[in-house]
């Protein structure tokens, strides 16, 4: 049973990461975003300049960093838990946006939206009290080749 509860931990934390610098990777990116503002127009030379004040901007460097880490958790924790488990809890992001657009970034929220955030928060937490894992783990090919490396010279 120690094995389960350390594969709830480690995916309880990685969930974690992901949901933190998810959210904040986004809601950091939208703020360096609307401060470089849209192309004056649809056109490559403004398009171009765009492109570079994005980059130029630190917010959208510190975003990216974010979204990177966000990007590696969510890689580590597909490794163990199933997919269909941690989509949905890391739609706990969901919930947390809402609050960093209104409180960060001065967004009005509607009642609707509060509503929905409600709505995906159960939904996370009926997720959540499923196991992490309920497939067997894909073996690594090297697995496999020993395994039927050992076959061949049993057989012999």
């Amino acid at each position: 049973m120690a094995t389960g509860q350390h594969l709830r931990g480690k995916t309880a934390v990685l969930l974690l990461l992901m949901v933190v610098f998810g959210s904040s990777g986004d809601t950091l990116m939208g703020k360096g975003m609307r401060a470089v503002g849209p192309p004056a127009e649809w056109r490559a030379g403004n398009v171009a300049e765009f492109l570079s004040h994005a980059a130029l901007s630190p917010v959208v460097w510190a975003g990216f960093g974010c979204l990177l880490i966000f990007f590696v958790s969510y890689m580590l924790v597909l490794t163990w838990a199933d997919f269909s488990f941690v989509l949905p809890a890391s739609a706990a992001a969901y919930a947390v946006v809402p609050l960093l657009g209104h409180f960060f970034l001065g967004e009005a929220v509607s009642a609707v939206r509060w509503a929905g955030v409600a709505m995906i928060t159960v939904g996370v937490g009926l997720v959540g009290n499923t196991p992490p894992r309920t497939t067997q783990p894909v073996p690594e090919v090297g697995d496999v080749v020993r395994a039927r490396a050992t076959a061949g010279a049993k057989g012999d």
